[in-house]
């Protein structure tokens, strides 16, 4: 197995640990960690004219989308926040579908900003407390 094959199969590894121990709001960090990965593969991609590994990144990230967007809850609140976001995600969705059609970095710049600030208001209400806190990086166990 090549150093690249196994680079990417600790990362699978890694990323499948992270799901399985992490609390809900951590999930969704890593929903954005991913999203905002898949969309500066895609920039580097459209930069360089690589036309079928920007499509496959541009709809990895809409499918990410589409796990935050099954992560609102509309029962939350008054419905006004749930809704919001609904509203951005679909934007999101768009402009990512219109950076993949019109090969339109432009689209794919609004696009990453507004999951940026979405990522970053979700950071500022990240649980304090460190029962909620996982390691998804814990040290070996030694026998």
């Amino acid at each position: 197995m090549s150093k690249s094959a196994q680079d990417q199969q600790y990362k699978l590894i890694d990323t499948e640990t992270g799901v399985v121990d992490a609390d809900p709001h951590h999930l969704i960090v890593m929903l954005f960690k991913g999203v905002l990965e898949k969309l500066a593969v895609a920039k580097g991609c459209m930069q360089r004219n690589e036309i079928a590994t920007k499509g496959e990144a541009l709809t990895q990230a809409i499918s990410i989308v589409g796990g935050l967007l099954d992560s609102v809850d509309p029962e939350a609140g008054d419905g006004v926040l749930a809704k919001n976001l609904t509203q951005l995600y679909y934007f999101v969705t768009q402009r990512i579908t219109d950076a993949n059609v019109n090969d339109d970095i432009q689209a794919l710049g609004e696009a990453i900003n507004v999951l940026k600030q979405l990522e970053s208001a979700w950071l500022e209400i990240s649980p304090s407390s460190s029962e909620h806190s996982v390691d998804t990086h814990p040290s070996p166990v030694t026998v």
